[in-house]
């Protein structure tokens, strides 16, 4: 065992470190939220990554994306991402992938040979392709549910789908879910509501339990974030990640 992971020895035991090491989790999304993910998850001892991301660092990216510096503008995600773990564990496996996801570009992957899958990705049908082929698949999969436009870190509550409530994101999940037959996905949601929405796409709702909800498909508005409240999210999913790999419950 590396020394550098003594410290989380202590806690987890040498067993769980080398389950650790064996370990490989894909994750799908490298920006604010899934950016602290794959940093957790490196500082962790998880020997194996799988990086997909594939845009590039902006500027507007330095406000909360842990791998935006100025030396990284105009680097790939990935790219940024991957250096960034070989300076914490050049022990490390890391494969990246500059890809958008779609139903045709996933086909690309082989989700057997994932021990945890993380989405962090932004858009519903990148989401809800994971979410099928994480469940055909019987793989662990842990997705973030909206963190732009909020403001409160405590908000975050890790829960089934099926329990979710406030989130328009995880309502939309919710439902698409359904009709695809898939009622359990293990989801990060924030129960503090949207301070913004779309005004030309927001709509009242009845939603499933009965109780009112206002609704929204964000398209093309850019949402507000910080650096404070993506990053929980993502830390949140990689503690998660780890003590479902170790059953460190």
């Amino acid at each position: 065992m590396p020394d550098w992971l003594s410290r989380t020895e202590l806690l987890l035991g040498k067993e769980n470190i080398e389950r650790l090491r064996r370990a490989r989790v894909a994750v799908f999304g490298i920006g604010g939220v899934g950016g602290y993910t794959v940093e957790a998850l490196a500082r962790s001892g998880i020997g194996t990554l799988d990086l997909i991301d594939h845009d590039t660092v902006c500027r507007s990216n330095l406000n909360r994306q842990i791998i935006a510096t100025e030396k990284t503008i105009g680097q790939y995600k990935v790219d940024a991402a991957r250096e960034r773990i070989y300076d914490i564990n050049p022990k490390a496996v890391v494969f990246t992938h500059k890809i958008f996801l779609t139903s045709e570009t996933a086909s690309a992957f082989d989700f057997t040979c994932y021990d945890y899958v993380v989405d962090a990705i932004d858009t519903v049908t990148g989401k809800l392709e994971l979410a099928e082929r994480a469940w055909r698949c019987q793989v662990p999969i842990i997705s973030s549910m909206g963190a732009g436009n909020k403001m409160d870190p405590a908000a975050f509550v890790v829960a089934d789908i099926s329990q979710t409530s406030v989130c328009p994101l995880a309502r939309v999940m919710r439902r698409e879910l359904k009709k695809r037959g898939i009622y359990h996905l293990k989801v990060v949601y924030s129960t503090e509501k949207p301070m913004i929405l779309t005004e030309s796409e927001r709509t009242d709702r009845e939603d499933e339990d009965g109780t009112s909800a206002t609704a929204y498909v964000r398209k093309k508005q850019t949402p507000g974030s910080n650096a404070f409240v993506p990053s929980v999210a993502g830390l949140i999913m990689a503690g998660e990640v780890i003590k479902d790999l170790t059953e460190f419950r």
